[in-house]
């Protein structure tokens, strides 16, 4: 079953094993998913909601999640939507910097800092691919409708592609 955010039974149609995603040594083109999440909304907020929801879902399986972003400031913006979004939602999560103490923190905001362990998904906001792809298994792109995100993204698909990678496509209606 997949919902309007298509993250329903990832791990399982994904072939994810529940062995942590680096443990094997196999995190090669084939073995990584890439999922791209389009939307029509040119605002920033919306890209932002749609990816504490992804955080949210992640959390709400049991499995960990890093939302990587190069832009320490919209990060604090989705720091503090991620309180907010949703009423009754509870997200645990931390900013991710040098020395952080992480412990079992399921979810993980970094402005360019590597996790210290592997993480079950990415979650994308950066302008181009995350420097840590090869912490994970699972990558979501949040591509809104702005023109420079856009073209961005576009960027980031081919080069998923030039990698070896097949990226699906997710068209997400507003709500």
């Amino acid at each position: 079953m997949q919902d309007s955010v298509g993250t329903s039974a990832s791990a399982a149609s994904s072939g994810a094993s529940s062995s942590p995603p680096g443990s094997s040594g196999d995190n090669s083109p084939e073995r990584l998913r890439v999922d791209f999440y389009v939307i029509e909304d040119a605002s920033g907020s919306a890209r932002l909601k749609l990816a504490c929801k992804l955080a949210e879902k992640a959390y709400l399986a049991a499995q960990t999640a890093l939302v990587w972003h190069t832009d320490p400031n919209e990060l604090r913006a989705f720091d503090d939507m991620l309180w907010t979004f949703m009423d009754g939602s509870f997200v645990p999560h931390e900013m991710l910097g040098p020395g952080s103490s992480i412990g079992d923190t399921p979810v993980l905001l970094s402005a360019g800092v590597t996790p210290p362990q592997d993480v079950d998904i990415i979650i994308n906001l950066a302008a181009d691919l995350p420097a840590c792809i090869d912490r994970t298994r699972r990558v979501a792109e949040i591509i809104d409708g702005d023109d420079a995100r856009r073209r961005a993204g576009r960027a980031r698909f081919k080069t998923y592609r030039d990698l070896g990678i097949q990226p699906a496509s997710h068209n997400i209606r507003g709500e």
